[in-house]
This record gives structure tokens, sequence and C-alpha cells, in this order.
């Protein structure tokens, strides 16, 4: 059995779960407060474990779960939008390379791993 989602799986779970338990999405710029807030969360575990803060008894330790709440609002976001985030992705991905293709081999500060 395979396990694994697409991008555009993701989108239409995400949609059909709003549907049957969501009553409806959010407006896209509540969902965009949710979004930023949900980054923020992320940013404080990661703070907290990567960093130099220490966790606070019974605080959230988990990125992923953290990550997973930013991709939700992100897919939920999409699809209110429009956008189909597998092809935004490809295109991104096709912009940084023809952007960025020998910018990072050649970064001296990328060479030296202090």
């Amino acid at each position: 059995m395979n396990d694994e989602i697409t991008i555009k799986q993701a989108q239409l779970i995400v949609d059909q779960w709003i549907k049957q338990y969501g009553v409806r999405y959010f407006s896209e710029l509540t969902n965009m407060a949710c979004l930023t807030e949900e980054v923020g969360e992320l940013a404080r575990v990661m703070a907290r474990k990567y960093g130099d803060q220490s966790f606070k008894e019974g605080e959230p330790q988990d990125p992923a779960d953290e990550m997973a709440d930013v991709l939700w609002v992100l897919l939920c976001l999409a699809n209110q939008t429009g956008v189909d985030l597998t092809e935004a992705l490809k295109r991104n991905i096709e912009k940084k390379t023809r952007r960025d293709k020998t910018r990072h081999i050649a970064n001296e500060k990328l060479k030296n791993n202090n």
C-alpha cells in the first residue's frame, strides 16, 4: 500500500475535510492570519529545540505537527484562491533553477563548514 500523498491529492483531501467537517473555509484574510500564527508556533518549537531557548512545561515539542499545521492552512489558502500548488511549485523550481543555478555553487560561504 502506498501512503504517499501528492500535493494535488492533499489539496483535495483538505477541501473534502472542510466541506464535511469544517462547514466552510474561513475567509482568505482569516486564513492568512492563521497561517502567520501557525508559522509562529513552528518558529517557537524550532527556537526551543534547535536554538538557545528551553521548552516550558507542557509546551508542544513536535516540529512535524507544527509543520503539518502550516501546510494545512497553506493548502486551504491555495484551494480558496484557485492556486494549483503542484503547478506553482514546478514553476517556482524552474524559476529558482534559472536564477540560482550557479549562485549557491559559487558561494564561498557555503563551501566552508564553519
